[in-house]
């Protein structure tokens, strides 16, 4: 940090502007005439806890994404049909058993099996070979649409919410004050939040074990030179399997969360897909850090974009990618 403040003291001091306004929106109390300007501040504190929350699911599928596409150099551009897969196998055990817990172990499991298929038939047989690569998994996302809408149809699945998680909790957020002198706390779904820490949680896991255990040193060298690690006895290869397979499983698992607070349906594999390439863009390709600054960032802009500027939504998330690569092409937290 104070690396990158001697660098670029302008930046520096922006970001750290832009910080402090928004503490300032979500903490204080918003004077009359602003609420007149943007409008009430409880839309205001839903459109940034929905863009956090959305980002927490964002990173859940591009944390897959950046151990497959920006560690391990696969392209893999079926990634969001195994968002959409997981989502479906989530949907039918939810359905069937009523256990939402259930659901997330289940879609892990058989996603992992399919994405560990994928890198032994379709990523072995062409390692190194990009462009290959990007037009199979074209081919095989097509394929597994077709196969998805033909089993599961084009309707709208909702994967019912536990009881547990039922409800909103109140948020210790001034809104407004009333007549009487009395603050009005903001409430917001519990589920949201609990899906949010988890994937914290998840993300702080795979952190520590990248960079500080002996798997992660083994997966950072492998992709760094191979042939010597396979030289030390090492198979590489069954390594490879697993975190492919892990990567898939965690898309998987956020198809479960995306169907609980969204919904299910054919195309959502192209949109995730998208998501998870410019939230890995903007993050840095192999870099969790950089792949939860990236989802937090997508994901803001995206509600706040719907809130305040709906026609054009759509186009701050690549107006981001685009100015992030003007000024830093390798990403804002890329691998050295």
């Amino acid at each position: 940090m104070s690396r990158f403040v001697e660098r670029h003291p302008a930046w520096a001091l922006i970001t750290i502007i832009a910080i402090a306004v928004a503490l300032w929106l979500i903490f204080a109390v918003w004077p009359p005439g602003l609420e007149e300007a943007i409008g009430r501040k409880r839309v205001f504190l839903n459109a940034v806890f929905n863009g956090i929350t959305l980002g927490g699911l964002y990173f859940l599928v591009a944390s897959g994404f950046t151990l497959i596409f920006g560690l391990m150099r696969n392209v893999n551009l079926a990634h969001g049909s195994l968002y959409l897969f997981g989502g479906y196998v989530g949907y039918a055990i939810n359905t069937s058993t009523g256990s939402w817990i259930l659901g997330f172990i289940v879609a892990f499991v058989l996603t992992a099996v399919v994405g560990g298929l994928l890198q032994v038939i379709v990523f072995r047989r062409m390692e190194g070979q990009d462009l290959r690569q990007t037009m199979v998994t074209i081919g095989l996302s097509i394929v597994f649409a077709d196969l998805m809408l033909w089993a599961c149809g084009g309707d709208f699945y909702q994967i019912q919410t536990p009881n547990w998680l039922v409800g909103p909790i109140e948020l210790p957020l001034v809104t407004a004050i009333k007549s009487s002198g009395e603050p009005v706390y903001l409430r917001y779904p519990l589920v949201r939040l609990v899906i949010f820490v988890a994937s914290v949680a998840i993300g702080v896991a795979m952190w520590l074990a990248l960079n500080r255990t002996r798997i992660g040193m083994i997966i950072r060298a492998g992709v760094d030179d191979r042939d010597i690690l396979a030289a030390t006895g090492v198979r590489i290869q069954l390594v490879f399997v697993a975190v492919f397979a892990f990567g898939a499983g965690l898309a998987g698992i956020a198809g479960v969360v995306g169907g609980t607070f969204q919904s299910l349906s054919p195309g959502e594999d192209i949109r995730f897909l998208l998501a998870s390439l410019v939230v890995v863009i903007v993050g840095g390709m192999g870099s969790i850090p950089g792949a939860a600054l990236g989802a937090l960032i997508i994901g803001l802009a995206e509600q706040l974009g719907s809130v305040y500027i709906p026609t054009y939504a759509i186009v701050v998330t690549f107006l981001i990618m685009v100015l992030v690569l003007s000024i830093r092409p390798q990403g804002l937290l890329a691998r050295r």
